[in-house]
């Protein structure tokens, strides 16, 4: 039986496992004590790997050939919406889960190494925040999208403090207050949404925005830009972003590499409810906020690329990368165009997957660096290959004379380590010929041409336009700049550093992150148009509005059907009560 065959027979109950099994294995994880630690790992692994299978499954559900707008609904409690809960599956939530699923897996295969063990109820709370992941990729409805943002944040703050010490208890706790303020903001713009609207659906949200009246449409607005401020704080934009950096580098590395998700998370709601009720079919208010994104977007870049090149510490570089990457996805969105939105769907898992393996990479240096006894450290103003005399340190193969250092064989595990970080830091920086660079070339090249190449004559993409174009170029030669750095002064400029240790438990977490980025290049057509279709679909929503508000729920086994006789419930005879039956092939009662 194929993939494919299995995914239809199980839809649409299938959108309910990625939420399912993770809860169902934390609660039974919550069962063992803390000695079957070993036990622990293996579940939350076979979890992980089980969800990556149903992702890969879901995503190819949602592609099906010969299916535009293939989308599956799930009608919670058989209610109808905009009455039930609705879990919808198209193709942005199929990508979300997916790259949710592979960074996931390989976090948890890392942490296997170390880091599982410094700390209590890592696994239980890991599999709780895959499932507010989850959960708030596949909500169809703004109280649920609540519920499961706390899920996930509850289990994040736990993660945060995972393994003590005095830096995540403080940044830790600064963590907690930001989320918990954005939380209340989050409350009270779906209140206000409510009041003006009577529903959280956000089909029916869609549905009715465009006939509210004249008089209720700044409340609405105002609404709108108090929920937005929420998950811009959870997308890091700038200036709410002050917490994230000193707290995602305080964290152990496999928790900072699933933290590389969360802003992403920002970033998927707002691009869902941004093009369903402000699309260009919202009335008064299409396209309501579009230049306040795309303006908090390029401040975000700035901000994150001189921060970048100011700082000294490697944990900071992963966070300000995933800053970087969210500022550059939050501008793209704010243009509102189905090229542009195709192309940041693209970048979107590459740099996540970048980042992610970025404080990966970096726990491995620091343990490399602090675990040397007999490396030497620099400061800044000094020269590594010079003496106080300024001459050539003895050892050191700076003339091409001293032949015998040459052909010296770099050891496996250095060369896998600075590899792992040049792949890194082309995907991070957008150079060629990684995904990093043709999700950016792509960006340029819808904002160039947003009607499509060579059929833009006289389009003018206006300052806004420019200004992205010219500090993403610019905000990539930043990083670059940050991180070859970074590369030199650990794998060049080091005196009688020791071989790194790396085990394979650590080194195939890399391997698969950094391999997912090299195969949506060898990928790149499939990929981009799976990502086509996906803005398609987000920039027509009466597709998402008709796929929801128009599944009917299940009929019940036991309804008659119509223009069945009608049965007497209760015999006259006896007074006896009779169970209701079921109709007969014929459609009869016997």
């Amino acid at each position: 039986m194929s993939l494919m065959t299995l995914t239809e027979r199980l839809m649409p109950h299938l959108l309910l496992a990625p939420i399912l099994l993770p809860m169902l294995t934390a609660a039974l994880m919550l069962t063992l004590g803390e000695k079957y630690q070993r036990t622990k790992l293996l579940m939350n692994i076979s979890s992980c790997l089980i969800g990556l299978v149903i992702a890969m499954a879901l995503v190819k559900w949602s592609n099906q050939d010969g299916m535009a707008t293939s989308m599956s609904v799930y009608l919670s409690g058989n209610w109808a919406a905009p009455f039930g809960i609705v879990l919808v599956l198209d193709r942005l939530s199929a990508l979300m889960l997916l790259t949710t699923s592979v960074v996931a897996l390989c976090a948890v295969v890392y942490s296997g190494a170390r880091w599982h063990r410094v700390g209590v109820h890592f696994h239980p709370l890991f599999q709780f925040q895959m499932m507010g992941l989850a959960g708030a990729f596949l909500t169809g409805d703004l109280f649920n999208l609540f519920v499961f943002f706390e899920i996930m944040l509850a289990a994040s703050y736990g993660l945060l403090l995972h393994g003590s010490g005095k830096s995540r208890v403080q940044h830790g706790l600064h963590y907690i207050a930001i989320n918990l303020a954005a939380s209340s903001l989050f409350l009270i713009g779906v209140s206000m949404l409510y009041g003006i609207t009577g529903t959280l659906n956000m089909a029916d949200l869609a549905r009715i925005i465009p006939s509210v009246s004249s008089a209720d449409r700044g409340l609405l607005h105002t609404a709108a830009g108090i929920l937005a401020t929420a998950f811009l704080i959870k997308a890091a934009v700038w200036p709410l972003n002050f917490w994230l950096v000193p707290a995602y580098g305080s964290a152990t590395a496999p928790v900072g590499a699933i933290f590389a998700l969360m802003t992403k998370v920002g970033i998927y709601t707002i691009v869902r409810l941004w093009t369903l009720m402000f699309s260009s079919e919202a009335g008064p208010s299409a396209h309501f906020g579009s230049a306040w994104l795309i303006l908090g977007g390029l401040a975000t870049m700035l901000y994150a690329g001189i921060s970048i090149l100011g700082t000294q510490r490697l944990g900071y570089v992963a966070g300000y990368a995933a800053i970087l990457s969210a500022g550059t996805l939050l501008a793209a969105a704010g243009f509102g165009q189905n090229l542009m939105t195709s192309a940041l769907l693209y970048y979107m898992p590459s740099s996540t997957l970048a980042v992610a393996a970025l404080f990966l990479i970096t726990d491995l240096i620091e343990r490399w660096r602090t675990t040397d006894g007999a490396n030497v450290r620099f400061e800044d103003e000094e020269a590594p290959f010079l003496t106080a005399e300024l001459l050539p340190r003895e050892g050191l193969n700076l003339d091409e004379d001293e032949e015998v250092l040459i052909g010296r064989a770099i050891p496996a595990a250095m060369a896998f380590l600075g590899l792992s970080f040049m792949v890194s830091t082309l995907v991070i920086s957008g150079l060629p010929p990684l995904s990093g660079f043709i999700g950016k070339f792509a960006m340029l090249s819808a904002l160039l041409n947003p009607l499509g190449l060579g059929s833009s004559a006289g389009t003018q993409i206006g300052w806004l336009g420019w200004s992205f174009m010219a500090i993403l170029i610019g905000t990539g030669l930043m990083a670059l700049t940050a991180l070859v750095r970074i590369g030199i002064r650990e794998f060049w400029s080091s005196i009688s550093r020791n071989t790194p240790e790396l085990k394979v438990i650590e080194g195939l977490p890399l391997a698969i992150l950094l391999g997912c980025c090299i195969l949506m290049v060898t990928h790149g057509a499939s990929v981009m148009r799976f990502t086509q279709r996906a803005a398609d679909n987000l920039h027509s929503p009466g597709n998402y509005i008709r796929a929801v508000l128009e599944t009917s729920p299940k009929p019940s086994p036991t309804s008659k059907p119509v223009g069945a006789p009608d049965i007497p419930t209760v015999l006259p005879e006896t007074g006896f009560e009779l169970a209701p039956q079921a109709p007969t092939a014929g459609g009869t009662q016997p």
